[in-house]
């Protein structure tokens, strides 16, 4: 899953790659320290500004969408993407290869839901509940999951128990992601039938 609030990876690369340009152009290649060190200034701007993360909604119109629409939206992924991040951490320490397995499928869900939201903030409230109590719950759960199983005398009812209820969510991952693109439908059933019914009244069937 990507960093979906950004770090500063690009101010690191940046530096690195213009401290390896000063001595590498002042010494390999016999150029002025004063020039070296300009252009390794440029270098350092530009990986700055090329390798920066990208925000949150950049390129859509907020003043078409709203900004309190948007605002929503921006909370509720920012608080929910910490937990989206812990889902998939413990899907990769999780012993248990079908457990394992399940709890990635639901952190695949989640980056999905979290993508689309991204995408569309005007339908944030839609999955309101899933990013704010079921993402972050499913998050605890499977940490649990893993804290329990690499017990030397594991609970085998408590693994069970979590197990359990961790399958369930599933469906409520599905159903969540599925809302959001049942909206995107939008009035096909409608639109269906109004066509299918001129088209009877056209040609006759």
């Amino acid at each position: 899953m990507r960093n979906w609030l950004g770090n500063d990876g690009n101010w690191i690369v940046a530096g690195l790659a213009a401290a390896i340009t000063v001595p590498f152009l002042s010494f390999a290649a016999g150029m002025p320290f004063w020039i070296a060190a300009i252009i390794a200034l440029l270098v350092f701007a530009g990986l700055v500004i090329l390798l920066a993360p990208r925000r949150l909604f950049e390129g859509l119109d907020i003043k078409r969408i709203g900004s309190g629409r948007v605002a929503f939206a921006r909370d509720l992924l920012e608080a929910a993407v910490p937990f989206a991040e812990r889902l998939e951490t413990a899907a990769d320490v999780i012993g248990d290869n079908q457990m394992a397995a399940a709890v990635r499928h639901l952190a695949e869900i989640a980056a999905d839901v979290l993508r689309k939201v991204e995408a569309k903030p005007e339908s944030a409230n839609a999955v309101r509940r899933f990013l704010s109590y079921y993402l972050p719950r499913s998050a605890e759960l499977a940490e649990g999951f893993a804290v329990i199983e690499v017990k030397r005398v594991p609970d085998l009812k408590q693994l069970e128990e979590v197990r359990g209820v961790l399958v369930k969510l599933e469906e409520a991952f599905v159903h969540y992601a599925d809302s959001l693109v049942d909206e995107e439908l939008g009035t096909l059933d409608t639109d269906l039938r109004l066509i299918q019914a001129s088209l009877k009244e056209d040609i006759g069937r």
